[in-house]
């Protein structure tokens, strides 16, 4: 459904529009830009490749456009009420895609410019005092804008939109540090607007299709927002295939059957589609995953034609930029056949003209899903796409029920602000940028004056009638890590050339970059043979393996205080904060495509302490009893139900499996009974492990779906196994948990 232009929309901004073939914009477009125009924040959340990048730079560009055309109409004036827009956007990819986009519209008023981290210094200046749409990310807002809001006093004056790009993207502990980063850009813009034409600029988000993604970005920004969800763009159909490998027969410790992995499995599809000339990408969560789909398809490959190898690549972060920027302009120009990417290439690039996604792995939200299914036909033409399940109990579970992928509404987008491990280095943040005062208080929320209190005691800050004041010399940004919990970023470097090949977060690197890991760059093998933690350093070697390593560790778990309980007839159910104590002790050399255990090796690490919140049940001895267990059953019945309570929870909340762990035993010592925890891989808590004590019944139901559904006898992958226990697996009792789940569930509600 088309709507005409609106009267507000200068001629001028029409005609660039109408100059690329958009003659009539849709209806949800016009729907967006109208609220905005009129002063409302607002989120649009519509299918991809819905347009929704018109509906937010329709108000931005008119009202840039306009100004401009007052300060050239009069150049004598100085003029310091003209309009200017921020763009923010997750990647760096998907920012110079947006300016590629405003460049192609040939408005000579409009001055877009990217300023990121890449951007050359020399730029900057220039930027700052004459661009009038800057596009930059969460990362350079924190370190590089609001840090120096001095300098950029004319542009906030002068600011009237900021544009918040693929919004339900931020989720977990980046949502909760990007939620504490608008409640600062707000409060700077506030400082600033009490002199100038604008107040406070509107907020405009575009988001994939979300549950209330007004309340979910209202969240975000701390302010009330309007929605527009209904999509009234033209879609080709799309044919979804639900894939699971079949099981195989592979030599381990009990030689048991497995599932041939999701990687050599779409790695074959990939290579099938690309040497019929099928343009594809294939979606994988891991860095390591995406470097191996690309690795085998171009050894299936040469075997057929050797002219095909060179048109496939993989694509993830951790690439240098001018890596990242070459791959996407050889996958935009077709030169590039198949590319195997982690969730990178998910957001709203403007690659078109795939004709096929392929899954590996459920992507962690049924957003997610959508969004890279949505990569496919992305002109308009019909498309293909397949979901192929992975060793998981949540892909198992899906597989059997496509239902509640199709049939159901997507995820909410789940972060805590709250969270004072996040919040607190923030209010240092915003403190520095300008002393906090008592009005503001309730920006960021209510537990903020405690926590400011807290920071005070510990001297970070110090109170004075008028607020609190930052009083160091240094920079109070670097207290936040934007994009991981800790410990900042490490470099991995090859020890035989010294160049620097990527970085990875730190509480990473004791299970991927560990001494004896093999660590996975542009399809290239490395071993990792030296973790230098006090240089954040990484020293790897390249060697031509052909296996790959996963992390073993050991898990003590303490409750610290319970927040909220739910009573289910025998059965409890807490939720609060606890202290997990992790330390990774081993790791396994794996086949790469078979998964074949080849052997393991033991790991002298330090242990890690983790403040953070849990979910857990508690279940007495006489209620296992009357189900027919006896207490020889119990260790492997609640261990495996605890392993596939951890892969189902992203089916009630917007997470991965790797941002949660868990802890299950006959006999905790707080509990005095079996007890399964379930907690948040956080510090502080990242909102999971809440969502599923909220959805417990549902969670847990489907967990026990997922045991029955799967076909093997005594527990595989697809099921009750999980690949990162520190316990070898063992013991695990599938039949058990399914008993033991019936029982938790009899008195649900």
């Amino acid at each position: 459904m088309n709507e005409p232009w609106p009267g507000w929309v200068h001629p001028d901004v029409v005609g660039s529009y109408q100059s690329l073939g958009i003659h009539e914009p849709y209806r949800h477009q016009i729907q967006a830009a109208e609220l905005a125009h009129s002063g409302q924040h607002v989120v649009i959340a519509t299918g991809t490749a819905s347009g929704k990048s018109l509906a937010y730079q329709l108000p931005a560009l008119d009202a840039i456009h306009r100004s401009e055309l007052r300060v050239l109409a009069d150049p004598g004036k100085i003029h310091d009420d003209g309009a200017v827009t921020l763009y923010l956007s997750p990647t760096k990819a998907l920012a110079a895609d947006q300016l590629a986009a405003i460049r192609a519209l040939k408005l000579p008023t409009v001055r877009a410019e990217t300023y990121d981290g890449d951007t050359d210094p020399a730029s900057r200046r220039w930027i700052r005092d004459h661009a009038n749409f800057i596009l930059a990310n969460p990362d350079m807002l924190h370190f590089g804008i609001l840090p120096n809001h001095t300098w950029w006093a004319r542009f906030f004056r002068r600011l009237r939109y900021v544009i918040v790009d693929e919004a339900h993207s931020y989720r977990g502990v980046f949502g909760s540090h990007v939620a504490n980063l608008m409640r600062r850009l707000r409060r700077i813009c506030a400082y600033y607007g009490a002199d100038s034409s604008f107040p406070e600029p509107v907020f405009i988000a575009a988001s994939a299709t979300a549950s209330e993604p007004g309340v979910s970005f209202g969240r975000l920004i701390g302010a009330p927002v309007r929605e527009v969800s209904e999509d009234c763009s033209p879609h080709g159909s799309t044919t979804v295939a639900f894939w699971e490998p079949a099981l195989t027969e592979v030599k381990g410790e009990n030689d048991a059957k497995q599932r041939r992995t999701a990687v050599a499995e779409t790695a074959d599809i990939l290579a099938n589609l690309v040497s019929s000339r099928v343009r594809t990408i294939a979606f994988i969560k891991s860095r390591r995953g995406a470097e191996s789909i690309a690795s085998i398809t171009k050894r299936l490959l040469d075997e057929v034609d050797p002219s095909l190898p060179g048109r496939v690549a993989a694509y993830r972060s951790g690439y240098l930029p001018e890596e990242r920027r070459a791959l996407e302009q050889a996958l935009r120009s077709g030169e590039l056949l198949g590319v195997s990417s982690t969730s990178a290439l998910e957001l709203g690039i403007d690659i078109s003209g795939l004709d096929a996604v392929l899954i590996a792995g459920w992507p962690g939200t049924r957003a997610s899903l959508f969004q890279q299914i949505g990569r496919a036909g992305r002109a308009g033409q019909d498309a293909i796409a397949a979901f192929v399940a992975s060793d998981d109990p949540l892909d198992t579970y899906l597989v059997n029920h496509p239902e509640a992928v199709f049939d159901v509404s997507v995820e909410a987008t789940v972060f805590d602000p709250g969270n004072p491990y996040v919040l607190g280095p923030h209010l240092c943040a915003a403190a520095a940028e300008l002393p906090i005062g008592h009005a503001e208080l309730s920006l960021f929320g209510p537990s903020a004056e405690g926590l400011l209190d807290r920071l005070v005691d510990q001297g970070y800050l110090r109170k004075r009638p008028a607020g609190w004041f930052w009083t160091h010399p240094e920079s109070a940004a670097g207290m936040v890590n934007l994009r991981a919990d800790g410990g900042g970023p490490v470099s991995i470097v090859d020890a035989e050339t010294g160049s620097l090949l990527g970085t990875m977060d730190s509480p990473q690197t004791h299970y991927q970059a560990h001494t004896g890991a093999i660590y996975v760059h542009q399809g290239e093998s490395y071993l990792v043979e030296e973790l230098n933690e006090a240089d954040h350093c990484v020293m790897v070697r390249r060697v031509n393996p052909d296996f790959y390593t996963t992390a073993r560790d050991v898990t003590q778990i303490e409750v610290l205080e319970t927040s909220r309980s739910a009573q289910w007839g025998d059965i409890t159910v807490h939720f609060g904060d606890v202290k997990v104590t992790t330390q990774v002790v081993s790791f396994q050399r794996k086949a790469l495509i078979s998964n074949e255990i080849l052997g393991e090796e033991p790991l002298d690490l330090g242990a890690r302490d983790l403040f953070t919140k849990a979910v857990w049940f508690v279940v007495e001895n006489r209620s296992l009893h009357a189900a027919g267990l006896v207490e020889a059953q119990f260790p492997g019945a609640l261990h495996a139900a605890e392993h596939a309570a951890i892969g189902l929870l992203p089916l009630v909340a917007s997470s991965d499996r790797w941002d949660i762990g868990g802890v299950s035993t006959a006999l905790h010592a707080d509990t005095g009974v079996p007890t399964i925890f379930v907690y948040d891989g956080h510090p502080g808590g990242a909102g999971f492990a809440e969502r599923g004590f909220e959805k417990a019944k549902t969670w847990l139901t489907a967990t026990k779906d997922a045991i029955k559904a799967c076909e093997c006898e005594a527990g595989c992958p697809s099921c009750v196994q999980s690949p990162k226990c520190g316990n070898k697996n063992n013991p695990l009792d599938k039949a058990a948990a399914i008993t033991l789940l019936d029982v938790l569930l009899r008195d649900a509600s």
